[in-house]
Order: C-alpha cells, then structure tokens, then sequence
C-alpha cells in the first residue's frame, strides 16, 4: 500500500508539475509577445483598390497580425498611392514601402533567373502554379534579390494576346505595335519584326487608345478592370503566359523586428502563400473570360493545332535569349530550367 501510495503521489506531483511548467510557458510566451513593440508596415500594392489582388494582400496581413499576438498592424496602398507601379521593388529596398507588390518583369535584365517563370507556354494555371514558381525560386531569391526581403512569388492566371486586329500567326506580329506584359514576352514580338511599347498596366489603356500601341498582352479579367476591354475587339484564346509577381519586404524592416514577430513573418512567406493568393486572383482573371466570351461584339477564337505549333516554334529564340542572359548572371540556365520544370510537373502547372 505504501508503495501504491508513493507511485500515487509521485505520478500527482509529476502531473501537476506538467501543468506548472505548461502554464509557465504559455505565461512566458505571452509575456513575449506583450512586450514586442507594435509596428504598423506600409503594403504598397500598385492596382487599383477594386483590384482582386487587393483583398487576397489584405487577408495575408489579417493573419500575420493574428500570428504576431497583434503587434504587427498594416496599412494597404493600393493604385499607385506610393510609387509607380515600375518603382516598387526599389521602394521595397529603400523603405518607402514596407511590403511591396513587385513585377520583376517591369525591369528588363535585372532578375534573369527569375524571367524563366514568364517565358512563353510554359505554365498552364496560377493557382498551383504559384507554388510551383515559389517554392523553385526560393533558392536563387537570396542572390538575385539580395536588395529585400523575399517573402513569396506568385503569378496571374495565364494571359492571352488582345489586339485590335486579327492576329493568327506569330508572322502577323510584323509591323505591330504591341504592348508585352513583361520583358520576356517583349523579346518574343521584337523576334516576331513587331515593335515593343513599354508602359505600366494602369496605362496601357492610354496608349491603345491614342494608337500608340495596337496589341497587349495582359490577362483576361483584369482586361475590363482597367477598361483596356473598350480599346481591344479580338482576343486570342491561347495560355500564352503568365506575369510572375514577388511580394517583398524592406530588409531593414524585417531585422528590427523581434525574434516572435520574425516568426510569424516567416510563417507567412510561405509557398502556400503564395498559392493563396495567386488563387483569389486566378478566380478573378478565369471570371474575366467567361465574361469576354460571351460578348457579342467581340471576337474570341481559338487557335489550330497548326497554328499553335507554329507560335511554339516562333518563341523558341526566346528561350535562348533568356538562357544567355543568365548564364552572363554566373548561373547554369540548363538546371534553372530544369528545376522549374520539375517543380512545374510536381505542383501539376505545366503546360
């Protein structure tokens, strides 16, 4: 009995001093968190405020605040209120944004790597697509944007050519003016004899209207968001690309937070991230199409498989273009492109 009566009490004391030790740690890390500073960042997001993007950013900085214990607070700058939609990842690094939504592709050359998501025909959708592209240009992040804090990449749903002409063949390129989505689509109509005319989305409308431009590549639903929808009539039913995106943060920023807000920032900077919010936006862009589909007074059309293989085989340059300029970067464009292939195959995004 008296053995029973010690393994009793031994098995209580051992119990309760679990529990004492469990309470102290939740105290601890309560007391953590309570003293952490309260930071407000600054997310510089450069579409417009009705933009589909924007509630997917806003619900990705409701839950880091929620992870951080409420320390950390935000505000959303959408429409350009903080820089130019071409400045945004050089706001990113000086400070002017905290978190800034970033198109690479508006700087031709600068990420090389980083253009092999954009080339031509190789990504079929944005939602696991832009876990495919995160989780393979993590590696290469820390080198090719060592200027910020990566958080995650992500993509548009696949966006197509919009012109107002005809355009069935890579040869009907010649002679147009086109405004390319990114600098990898750029070489393509400059290899095509069409001419690039560069501007940021919100105004490509302006140069369509004006005639400075007679094509664009861009998405579907983001086509009426930015009324590009009033100056375009025809629309080639191709997945001929995708614009991939980096959400980043002001190093600076990232270093003066404590080591639990850097927690719950890391928890955040995730490839599932980035499938979330390449997902809300894909909704957005696939909605767009239907909508284009069923106007009447527009024209819609597909491509024979004739045509197709011939535009595949008109982009190919592109490629080489491409891995020519990262091998000037000190990389190997052979294994860049083959990791994001396979990670392409294993998020199941390929083309």
């Amino acid at each position: 009995m008296i053995t029973s009566f010690l393994k009793a009490s031994s098995f209580k004391f051992q119990t309760l001093a679990a529990g004492l030790l469990a309470a102290l740690a939740t105290l601890s890390s309560g007391a953590a968190l309570a003293q952490d500073k309260p930071v407000t960042l600054k997310l510089s997001s450069w579409v417009p405020a009705q933009h589909a993007l924007n509630p997917a950013l806003q619900a990705w900085a409701e839950s880091l605040k929620a992870a951080s214990g409420g320390t950390i607070n935000f505000t959303l700058f959408p429409s350009e209120q903080l820089g130019k939609a071409f400045d945004h990842y050089d706001m990113a690094r000086d400070g002017i944004a905290d978190v800034s939504y970033i198109n690479p592709g508006y700087q031709p050359g600068r990420f090389p790597i980083f253009a092999a998501a954009s080339l031509p025909f190789m990504v079929s959708n944005a939602k696991a697509g832009s876990a495919a592209i995160d989780a393979w240009y993590r590696p290469y992040a820390a080198k090719e944007m060592k200027d910020v804090h990566f958080c995650f990449a992500f993509a548009h749903d696949p966006g197509a050519l919009h012109s107002k002409k005809k355009v069935l063949l890579p040869t009907d390129i010649k002679g147009m003016k086109v405004r390319p989505a990114t600098a990898t689509i750029g070489q393509m109509i400059t290899n095509l004899g069409g001419t690039n005319v560069q501007s940021s989305a919100p105004e490509a409308r302006d140069i369509l209207e004006r005639g400075v431009a007679d094509a664009i590549t861009f998405p579907w639903g983001s086509l009426s968001l930015f009324g590009i929808d009033k100056v375009v009539k025809f629309h080639m039913d191709v997945p001929l690309y995708v614009t991939p995106f980096v959400w980043a943060m002001n190093t600076d920023k990232y270093n003066s937070l404590s080591a639990n807000q850097k927690k719950a920032v890391d928890s955040h900077c995730t490839s599932e991230w980035a499938q979330k919010v390449g997902s809300a936006w894909a909704d957005f862009e696939i909605a767009g199409r239907t909508k284009l589909l069923a106007d009447p007074n527009r024209e819609v059309y597909k491509l024979t498989p004739a045509q197709l293989d011939a535009w595949k085989q008109a982009v190919a340059p592109v490629q080489a273009q491409w891995a020519a300029e990262v091998s000037k970067a000190g990389q190997d464009p052979v294994a860049v492109l083959a990791a994001f292939k396979k990670s392409l195959v294993a998020h199941k995004s390929n083309m």
